[in-house]
């Protein structure tokens, strides 16, 4: 446990985004080149400042999936009705597509394959001792959260104030499942998030 912890970890993260960016670039072009055509005005790619581990922010890249400037015209939560989400920005959202940019941040160090999901610093100084925790590890692609919370946006869309119920009851939810993963981290536990992850994608 503590070998793959150490290095091990990183070893898998390095190889696998690797080959996942070489064997998915045909398809990273092709979402690209639909966000600069069919996306609206602005940049291909979005880049937010999330929090890593040991409290170290860094840029999140992905595809850009909403109106330009979106971070600036409304919450830092989205819901599936939220009118900032581009019409290919749905399609993208729902297949995951909009976050195949995000294997570069953990071929980069940023993050793993398998992990907490980074949150914005605003969310974490809401559960700052939890997160003490939580930012002892890089966070992650995927988790037991991300497989939980599959459709986060249509439970959000539950909601007349999507990020207060983001704070207030799918939050901390995730952080105790985060808890829980780096509790439980290990090759065996990594591998089997990542096959389950990918079969999730695969059936939408």
């Amino acid at each position: 446990m503590d070998l793959y912890r150490e290095g091990g970890k990183r070893f898998l993260d390095v190889l696998m985004s690797s080959i996942a960016l070489l064997v998915l670039l045909p398809v990273s072009i092709a979402v690209a080149l639909i966000v600069k055509i069919a996306g609206g005005k602005g940049p291909v790619f979005f880049t937010q400042v999330r929090i890593g581990r040991d409290r170290q922010p860094f840029k999140l890249y992905k595809f850009r999936s909403m109106v330009q400037d979106a971070s600036s015209l409304g919450s830092g939560v989205t819901s599936s009705r939220d009118k900032r989400i581009t019409g290919i920005g749905r399609i993208l959202r729902k297949t995951k597509l909009d976050e195949l940019p995000q294997l570069l941040n953990v071929l980069l160090g940023d993050m793993s394959i398998v992990g907490p999901r980074p949150e914005i610093e605003t969310f974490i100084d809401k559960y700052p001792d939890d997160y003490t925790v939580i930012l002892q590890v890089k966070p992650g692609l995927t988790d037991y959260a991300t497989l939980k919370y599959r459709n986060e946006e249509e439970i959000l869309s539950q909601y007349e104030d999507a990020e207060e119920a983001y704070v207030r009851l799918i939050l901390p939810d995730k952080i105790s499942l985060g808890k829980k993963y780096i509790e439980d981290m290990g090759f065996i536990l990594d591998m089997k998030i990542i096959i389950k992850s990918v079969v999730e994608v695969i059936r939408v």
